[in-house]
Parts: structure tokens; sequence; C-alpha cells
């Protein structure tokens, strides 16, 4: 592992991160993700070497950097607005770190060309930083930083302060600078879909914790709890309570309905959750052996451009998500009665804690 967190924890301004231990592996692409206030920012800068942390460790290619000032540990670091040198080129703002550790011109020159040739940014290398559109800013903001090579990059929700366009860029650099130089990278972000479209592995934080680690494709299937699975996308959380289990699956009663779920119940009264996308609506009585059926009526519908959030009463609240056209294929309508669908494997049980995974 080229950077490990061991138990840190670190009380700041009224907020405190509490017992964060990770492992980020060389040449991964790793994402901080979770809701603003979660402590992401906070504990990069106490990996950068900003904060101290009250306890645990911080160690960089096994080595005990924990005490060591920020231009001792090897790191790069692009803050969420890239602070470059107004009165600098581009050219001389991507050497400036080669500069401040000493390397000889002739090797500065070479590197920085290389670097700018990298990225893309040759042609900008005698702008001014004033003159560059966001995105601009942004690529050289992270030549500067991969320039010096160093052993893991740092991002502060790097692709907050741009527009639309120009994230898209910035992203799509990023996954290829990530591709050919194969450098570690550490991604604090707000947005699942950034996160998941980057990184390796995704860390999700919630009040100064680390509650889930795992792949998009683990963390979405399943989530560790409640937090989690609404965090992700899953609307439809309902309290319930178990009924009985049998050949794989688990009769839940929610609001006097049973739900069938694949897998175990840990504890009679239990949690489960349904993303709005994996629920079907019929306009005429449905059965199926290997769905949940429920009748209900529709209760409100909110046009979001190519799709439309329908929510159904069924005796509890389930909201569905339909294409525009069929949902006008469907004719749906306030008080329309239906039969919506889902799937035994979409519904997922939401344990109330669960340890940090990896």
């Amino acid at each position: 592992m080229v950077l490990k967190l061991e138990h840190l924890s670190k009380a700041w301004h009224g907020f405190a991160l509490r017992d964060v231990s990770l492992d980020v592996a060389d040449g991964e692409y790793f994402a901080l993700l979770g809701p603003n206030g979660a402590g992401k920012t906070l504990l990069l800068e106490t990996i950068i070497g900003f904060h101290k942390p009250d306890k645990g460790r911080i160690l960089l290619d096994s080595k005990d950097v924990t005490s060591l000032p920020p231009e001792k540990r090897s790191l790069g670091y692009v803050p969420q607005n890239c602070m470059l040198f107004p009165h600098m080129r581009v050219w001389q703002n991507v050497e400036f770190g080669l500069r401040m550790r000493g390397v000889a011109e002739g090797d500065r020159r070479k590197t920085v060309d290389r670097m700018l040739m990298l990225m893309g940014l040759t042609s900008l290398a005698e702008k001014s930083p004033m003159t560059l559109s966001g995105g601009e800013r942004q690529k050289v903001a992270l030549a500067r930083v991969l320039v010096i090579e160093p052993k893991v990059v740092l991002l502060d929700e790097p692709l907050t302060s741009i527009d639309d366009e120009s994230s898209r860029v910035v992203k799509d650099e990023l996954k290829r600078i990530h591709r050919d130089l194969n450098v570690t990278v550490v991604h604090v972000t707000h947005n699942q879909m950034e996160a998941f479209s980057l990184a390796q592995r995704v860390a999700v934080m919630n009040c100064g914790q680390v509650v889930q680690v795992g792949t998009t494709k683990s963390l979405l299937s399943c989530p560790a709890d409640e937090f989690v699975g609404r965090f992700l996308g899953y609307e439809n959380i309902c309290k319930g309570r178990l009924v009985k289990s049998e050949e794989g699956l688990s009769f839940v009663d929610v609001s006097g309905l049973v739900i069938r779920a694949a897998g175990d119940v840990e504890d009679d009264e239990c949690t489960v959750g349904i993303r709005p996308e994996d629920v079907s609506l019929h306009t005429k009585p449905f059965t199926s052996s290997e769905a949940n059926v429920l009748r209900g009526v529709v209760a409100d519908c909110v046009d979001l451009g190519p799709i439309v959030s329908v929510s159904v009463d069924t005796g509890f609240k389930v909201k569905a998500t339909v294409a525009k056209g069929s949902f006008l294929e469907l004719n749906l309508e306030r008080g329309t009665e239906v039969w919506l669908s889902f799937k035994f494997e979409s519904v997922r049980i939401l344990n109330k804690h669960q340890p940090q995974v990896g």
C-alpha cells in the first residue's frame, strides 16, 4: 500500500474525524465521497499535513509521516480553487515546484516542456493564468503537481468550480493521466457520478467517519446502512419486520404488506431499500413468480425531462422512475390505479451498523 491511514482522529472547530482507517494501493484511483460537511476535506488536509491528528498514524510507502511537514511528505495537492500564481506565465507556474527543489535549469526546461506536452498545454505556455478558462487553469494546476512526481496526488473537489463542458474535459484528462502515468490519486468529491466514473474504489464518508469502502458495483449493490443507501439513490427506504426466511429469501412485513428480499435479515426489525429505477409500473393486473407485486394508486408525478418520477401509494409510498415515452404510453396521472413490481434481488437489506470494508 502506498498510503495507509491507521485510526485517524482529529477534532477541528467543533467537528471531528473519528477513527478513520484506509488503504490506498500504488497506482490506484481512490475517491472520498460524501455530502458537504462529511469531513472529506479535513481528512485530505490531515493527510497533507496541514493538521496533525489527535490520534492515529499516516504511512506513506510504509514510512510514518504523521509528524512531517507537508513539504516533506512527497504528496501533490490540487485545491478546489486552483491557486495559480497570477504574476507568472503558465510555463513558470508548472516550473515552480522544480525550481523550489533546486533542479538544474536544463533539467527543469526539459521536464516542464514534456509535462506541458503530456497535458496538451504547450500552446498556452506563455499565457497568463488570468486569460485561461476554468478548465485550463485546473489542468495547469494538475501539471504543476504532476511535474514533481509525487507519490500520491490529492485532489479536493477538482471539478466543482468549473462549468459542465470544462468538467467533462478535465475528467477525461484525469482518466488519461491516470492510465498513462499510473499515478496514485485520492480524489475528494460530493458527486457520486464523478466518483464512480473515475475511481477504482470509493470510500463513503459521513459525520467524520468512513462508513463503507468498495468498488462502484459493491457499493450500489450492497449499501452498508440506511445513510449509504439514501446517498446512493435508494429513495424507497422502509422500516419492516422479519416474518420468515426460507430458500434464500427473507419475507419482510412493511406496513402490513409482505415484501420478499434475496438474502438474510440479521434482526427481526430491519430496513429495506429499493432504487426507483428498479420498480416497474403496470396499468393492468400483473403477477410474477420472481418479483414483488404491489397494487396502488398514483399519488404524484414529477417531470424530470427524459424521465418521470412517479410516486405510488400502496399503503406506503413507493417511487418509480419511468422513461418519458413509457409514461405517456401508460397515460399515468394522479389517481390512476397501477400495479408495481420489483425483483427480489433489487430489495436491499440495510443493516443498522456496518464496519468499514475494503
